[in-house]
């Protein structure tokens, strides 16, 4: 049995071997993805904002002085978020997010990056590339 299965199977207390070496990748890269997702949390939370929220600025950032519709940044999520507007109403309070309603379709809601949500996304540039 190669030695990282012996290592991932200690570190999760895992008794039995694997049953296959895809189980194993499998198990590995949600181990791996859940230790990133722990620290990833712990940098931004030290700035007053969850993954999701941080998530949501750097899309807005992205989108530019053009915003993105309420959906499209849902659908731009690297993870699923069902209460994309309760997570925009909180980004709105802290003053990182605007929402301005469109004039030619009074349903489709426009969210633009405020200067300060652009001033604390580029604050975590350099926790976030050190990882």
């Amino acid at each position: 049995m190669p030695r990282r299965s012996i290592a991932l199977q200690d570190e999760i207390k895992q008794t039995r071997p694997f049953r296959s070496s895809a189980e194993e990748v499998v198990v590995s890269v949600l181990r791996t993805a859940a230790v990133m997702q722990r620290h990833l949390a712990q940098v931004v939370e030290a700035h007053g904002i969850t993954i999701q929220q941080y998530n949501v600025l750097r899309i807005l950032r992205g989108a530019g002085e053009a915003g993105l519709p309420t959906l499209a940044i849902r659908d731009r999520m690297v993870e699923e978020a069902a209460g994309i507007t309760r997570l925009l109403d909180k980004l709105e309070a802290a003053g990182h997010v605007v929402r301005e309603r469109c004039t030619p379709d009074r349903r489709q809601v426009l969210c633009h990056i405020t200067p300060t949500g652009a001033s604390l996304i580029t604050s975590l540039d350099g926790p976030m590339i050190g990882l």
